[in-house]
């Protein structure tokens, strides 16, 4: 199969090219490192020369805060949108679209929003398609994965508002195990929580990867919510991942039944340490 791949550069696109090429299939990688910016591809002509002879398209583009080059609106909404438009135009046949969980009716924050507009823009197509909802990808490779597994190695574990957010943190490998599978899957136009099979409080998952790392439990301390939402007024312009949204979202937490991506999958997702 020939299959469009976006965020081919990034942590999750990186996984997906890399397990469709051991599949046997053609991909046509699209990242800023092949000469492509997602950011500037903004109307479905833009699009067509890439779709000569594509099956699938599958959209992996995602940031988790603005810069001054690359906007939520662009990357999440408008450059999909196009993509979408030419897809439908090409005959493409199918579209997976990794969208986040919490991008639905309750979402509130300019990420989620800018999501769930491409993920309605999809929905309204004439595209046969999927939306994948992970909840936090951990694995090789993952930024965010990195972070955490720093805290959890700090002496002491400062957790914001106590660390009881919940969270339901997702192995990559069941990520791309998701997509493999929509490529022939039926039927389509399936919105799929993609979620590991246990729920987390923060300060739990830290002391899990932690016991990962083989170190005991560390001593904690809490850092009140409002410190955090002024740190991240503050800080967010240096530090663009703390903006007060993110914190927001965070705080809001991050679950979802695992029984739909169990059935969809065959099995159940991937516990902490397993391996696919």
């Amino acid at each position: 199969m020939k299959i469009l791949v976006t965020g081919a550069s990034g942590f999750i696109g990186g996984a997906i090219q890399q397990a469709l090429q051991q599949a046997g299939h053609e991909v046509v990688p699209i990242a800023r490192r092949y000469g492509m910016d997602f950011n500037t591809l903004l109307k479905p002509e833009q699009w067509l020369p890439y779709l000569a002879g594509v099956e699938v398209v599958i959209n992996a583009v995602g940031i988790i805060a603005e810069t001054r080059g690359q906007s939520f609106e662009n990357l999440h909404t408008r450059a999909p949108l196009a993509l979408f438009k030419a897809s439908e135009q090409q005959g493409v046949k199918r579209v997976i679209q990794i969208s986040a969980l919490g991008v639905d009716e309750q979402a509130f924050a300019a990420y989620q929003l800018s999501k769930k507009a491409a993920d309605d823009g999809l929905k309204a197509s004439k595209l046969a398609w999927f939306i994948l909802r992970p909840s936090l990808v951990y694995g090789p490779g993952g930024a965010s994965d990195a972070m955490f597994r720093r805290l959890a190695a700090l002496p002491v574990i400062s957790l914001p508002g106590g660390g009881q957010q919940r969270i339901q943190p997702v192995n990559v490998s069941d990520v791309v195990a998701t997509v493999l599978r929509c490529l022939t899957a039926q039927p389509t136009h399936q919105v799929l929580d993609v979620v590991g099979p246990k729920q987390y409080t923060l300060e739990t998952w830290l002391q899990a990867l932690r016991a990962q790392q083989g170190k005991k439990p560390a001593p904690t301390v809490s850092i009140s919510w409002s410190l955090v939402m002024l740190s991240a007024q503050l800080g967010h312009k240096l530090i663009p991942v703390l903006h007060p949204d993110n914190m927001r979202m965070l705080e809001k937490g991050s679950v979802a039944e695992v029984e739909g991506i169990k059935q969809f999958l065959g099995r159940m997702p991937l516990e902490l340490g397993q391996s696919s």
